[in-house]
């Protein structure tokens, strides 16, 4: 998408690595999650980070320049290693495996507090905000073609659109997360998917 290249394109860490530097980025990206998990974004700083991937702090500088950077590139990480979307063969059975993996993800004690870190550092600054934009783009895109195979399999109406059949899936979870800070459980992600299954069913996503 037009937003995840402009990241890959301009953003600090952008360019993918091989060899020695991968470990380098691996180590410093892992050490930003963890610092970000245990202290939140506004706690994050470069030497520290460094210090805790064993990397000079030259390295950490030159390359991500910023916490933002640090950020914005474990996004970018984050969504690569993403598992990839399910196919159980019937888009009830896909959105449920997609709200599973959401709950799995913000329940998840390393996972959760990363991503309410992120989510703040978001609400404040504005290439943090483009970054988490970034992310979900791309984990979007990557689900969506479970809604055009269920289209193709006439379980959907024409014209409906993937990728809002996939974010209805999502949004009530993060809702939960995010804004009223309610009990994430199993039950939670069934009805998420069933909801947004009915409704797809409904044409409530046809454009």
């Amino acid at each position: 998408m037009e937003l995840e290249a402009r990241l890959n394109a301009t953003q600090p860490g952008s360019v993918r690595p091989g060899g020695r530097t991968a470990k380098v980025r691996a180590a410093v990206l892992e050490a930003t999650g963890e610092a970000l998990a245990d202290n939140g974004f506004h706690a994050l700083n470069l030497d520290r980070i460094a210090a805790a991937a064993g990397v000079g702090k030259t390295t950490v500088y030159r390359r991500w320049g910023s916490a933002v950077g640090l950020v914005t590139d474990l996004l970018r990480d984050m969504a690569e290693q993403s598992l990839p979307a399910s196919d159980t063969g019937s888009l009830e059975g896909d959105l449920r495996a997609n709200a599973r993996l959401v709950l799995d993800t913000l329940t998840d004690p390393r996972m959760g507090p990363l991503f309410r870190a992120v989510i703040a550092a978001a609400a404040c600054d504005e290439e943090c905000a483009d970054a988490l934009r970034g992310f979900y783009a791309t984990r979007l895109s990557e689900w969506a073609p479970v809604a055009e195979r269920g289209l193709a399999r006439g379980e959907l109406p024409a014209g409906t659109d993937p990728l809002e059949v996939v974010r209805a899936v999502s949004a009530p979870l993060y809702y939960r997360f995010a804004v009223s800070r309610e009990p994430l459980t199993p039950d939670t992600a069934e009805r998420a998917a069933s909801a947004a299954l009915a409704a797809a069913e409904a044409g409530a996503y046809v454009v």
